[in-house]
């Protein structure tokens, strides 16, 4: 089956962006002009998905309402003659058709996943993290739905990172001889997965990122998970679950990631976004040089 449906957890509290998500979702912090979650929703479009699955919490209204219909936002923009902000507006609202299901309870990644089982169904799905914004010119999603086609199983993303950066991380355990490169990126075969490792005992340096394609197999398995030390369900531990019955497959891809889920990640996301943009890049880029750093 192809990949039709993504689920984008949204239901965190956002606490490391704390007083600006006091009362406003992380996910709607603006990255230039856009917020952050758009991104993320965009690349899925562009990779070929066609419903989006957005898990939400309470405070999470404006997420809803951004991806709706602003009927009197579009009037007033048609009545003072903003052409081109009206398209934009209207652009939104039909990206692509949205679900909503509410995480009544903070209780983890994993559980966010399983929260979106009804919606999801019995066939294979997409799971975005809006944390985790990837500029490539095949979208990250893409490159992993071909990969999927041609070898249908569970494929995480992963990248190389620091080994001291471990503890913040699921990091794969991969099988020695089974890394293949295919199209852009490359691809090995899991052999266990470990959530936050200490960095003395991580496996490999692969640390899995905010894109997974998952068959509905997880859902089981997520159910049997039981919660860690924190009172939360965490997707690793529910993947490596998986393995007993299934393959899973991690992908280095190939693309740019800003981990917008921490301050710094999220300024240097800014500044570059900024820096591409043809209406922007150019003048910002002047002033940047004059501030003489």
């Amino acid at each position: 089956m192809k990949i039709r449906k993504a689920v984008f957890p949204a239901a965190g509290l956002g606490t490391r962006f704390l007083p600006a998500t006091k009362a406003q979702p992380k996910e709607m912090l603006p990255l230039v002009d856009k917020p952050a979650i758009q991104y993320v929703i965009e690349e899925a479009v562009a990779s070929g998905i066609q419903t989006v699955i957005i898990v939400t919490g309470r405070g999470k209204n404006a997420i809803e309402d951004h991806f709706d219909v602003s009927f009197e936002l579009e009037r007033t923009l048609e009545e003072r003659g903003k052409g081109k902000a009206l398209e934009e507006i209207r652009k939104i609202a039909r990206l692509v058709r949205v679900c909503y299901v509410r995480q009544r309870e903070p209780l983890g990644l994993g559980h966010a996943v399983l929260t979106s089982r009804d919606l999801v169904g019995d066939e294979p799905f997409a799971v975005l993290l809006g944390d985790d914004i990837i500029d490539a010119p095949v979208p990250c999603l893409k490159q992993m739905m071909d990969l999927y086609e041609a070898d249908p199983c569970s494929i995480l993303a992963v990248e190389r990172i620091d080994r001291s950066r471990a503890g913040s991380y699921g990091i794969v355990d991969i099988a020695p001889g089974a890394s293949e490169s295919t199209g852009p990126g490359s691809v090995h075969r899991v052999r266990n997965l470990v959530e936050k490792p200490d960095p003395s005992a991580a496996p490999s340096d692969l640390a899995i990122i905010g894109r997974y394609i998952l068959t509905p197999a997880v859902f089981e398995e997520l159910e049997r998970t039981p919660p860690d030390q924190g009172g939360e369900i965490q997707l690793t531990n529910g993947l490596r679950a998986l393995l007993g019955r299934e393959r899973i497959k991690a992908y280095e891809f190939k693309g740019r990631r800003y981990d917008t889920g921490n301050k710094l990640g999220f300024l240097k996301a800014t500044v570059e976004l900024a820096l591409r943009r043809e209406d922007l890049g150019e003048e910002f880029r002047q002033y940047l040089r004059s501030l003489k750093l």
